[in-house]
């Protein structure tokens, strides 16, 4: 099912969170970024259209200013954000330089979405980006976000920005393989589970464990992303984003994960 479903999708809304994004030494891996960006220019030349909502701008403060790693004040953690999105865009920016194409930036609130005019703004803008060969990279705008506005995670906003950009597929990249029974990581026998028709009766079937320990969100926030595309139409796929080749993998069938159906 998930190779026809990036077959028969031309606009692609890819999500990767901090996990996917990071090495082992919790910096930004650039050998992951480019070779996923030798897989999308691929796809864009056979016709298809990609949005990134990319997490990592704290990871990538982190990075570049070690001596904050210890500080858990709000400014210190929204600064950390404010360095580190210059350096994840700098590296998205190479990353599909070496293909020619160019990245836009777009940094969101969660009032951004509550607002009728910002929201034609924001699709507008999406469109003709898109439209004229550019990819988009969503963020949350961490710097100015406090809790009233706050979108919380990087699977909620992607599934927001699915929707806003009328997407045909939603991809969810995560540091597993897809939906398990329960947590692979904890349990060997951990099944996982292909395909779902019905969020809310698999949610009964499933232990969902905690979020993972670089990002905010966790399998539980996957679900929900999900569970706001599907009535738009948009299927959703949750697949480990640190396999070789994980997209062109998937678009040929070698390699496993779950797929929403709409």
């Amino acid at each position: 099912m998930i190779p026809r479903l990036i077959a028969d999708a031309r606009k692609i809304v890819f999500k990767f969170g901090s996990n996917t994004l990071a090495d082992k030494d919790g910096r930004i891996n650039h050998v992951f970024l480019g070779e996923f960006a030798d897989q999308a220019a691929a796809f864009i030349n056979t016709g298809k259209q990609v949005v990134i909502v990319s997490s990592g701008a704290q990871v990538a403060g982190l990075s570049t200013l070690d001596k904050w790693a210890r500080k858990r004040d709000i400014h210190y953690r929204q600064a950390l954000c404010a360095v580190g999105q210059v350096e994840l865009m700098g590296a998205w920016k190479r990353a599909f330089g070496n293909h020619g194409i160019h990245i836009a930036q777009i940094l969101l609130t969660g009032d951004d979405f509550n607002d009728s005019i910002r929201t034609l703004n924001m699709r507008n803008t999406l469109f003709t980006l898109v439209d004229e060969g550019i990819i988009p990279i969503i963020n949350e705008n961490d710097t100015v976000s406090v809790e009233e506005i706050k979108i919380g995670d990087n699977d909620t906003l992607a599934a927001r920005s699915a929707i806003l950009w009328s997407a045909d597929l939603l991809v969810l990249f995560s540091d597993i393989d897809g939906l398990y029974n329960s947590n692979p990581k904890e349990n060997p026998g951990a099944e996982l589970i292909g395909e779902v028709r019905d969020i809310e009766a698999v949610k009964k079937t499933i232990t969902i464990g905690s979020a993972n320990s670089f990002g905010t969100g966790g399998i539980a926030t996957k679900l929900e992303a999900a569970a706001l595309v599907i009535p738009y139409g948009i299927p959703t796929i949750i697949a480990n984003g640190g396999r070789p080749r994980v997209l062109e993998a998937l678009a040929a069938g070698t390699q496993r994960g779950t797929a929403f159906l709409v």
